[in-house]
């Protein structure tokens, strides 16, 4: 991929991806962060990288990944200072009561079924895709979505998060 590719790349997918991290993590700064370093080391790898090869599943791939990472950092407290406070997101729109209801929902999706509902539901990924993604089987995928969307039900309630199409908006 060239540079001129790669900026290209870049400004069409980075908002798109920063929108499905942030589903993931229910933090915009960190979304930003993870997006914005997975965009980081595919500029390293630019010329592996392949538009006809799907970089933008490499690029979710590695954010997920780096906020996972993050997360376990945290969880066993050897966090750096100043990397666990939230920044003020950009002058932006601000996101719907719906969407909000959603990712507050999400949030209380354990992460394998959460990242499951994220990939197939928003980012439009085949089930094949998910697993070849998140590395389990299709069995396996299968299942998350099934009790991730049984969990969202329940959470949700009378809400509709979901389109005519039966895709969750975001």
């Amino acid at each position: 991929m060239t540079p001129q590719e790669f900026d290209a790349f870049y400004a069409a997918s980075f908002s798109r991806l920063t929108g499905q991290l942030y589903a993931m993590t229910g933090d915009w700064s960190e979304a930003q962060d993870v997006v914005q370093e997975a965009f980081v080391r595919a500029w390293d790898r630019r010329r592996a990288l392949s538009l006809d090869e799907a970089p933008e599943a490499w690029i979710r791939t590695t954010a997920r990944r780096l906020a996972v990472s993050r997360w376990r950092r945290l969880a066993r407290g050897l966090h750096l200072a100043g990397r666990h406070h939230r920044h003020e997101p950009p002058a932006v729109e601000p996101p719907g009561e719906e969407h909000l209801v959603l990712v507050a929902a999400l949030r209380d999706l354990p992460e394998a079924q959460r990242s499951a509902v994220v990939l197939h539901h928003m980012c439009d990924l085949s089930i094949e895709q998910v697993a070849a993604e998140t590395g389990a089987g299709l069995s396996a995928v299968k299942s998350r979505l099934a009790r991730g969307r049984a969990a969202l039900a329940a959470q949700l309630g009378d809400q509709h998060p979901t389109s005519e199409e039966g895709q969750l908006r975001v």
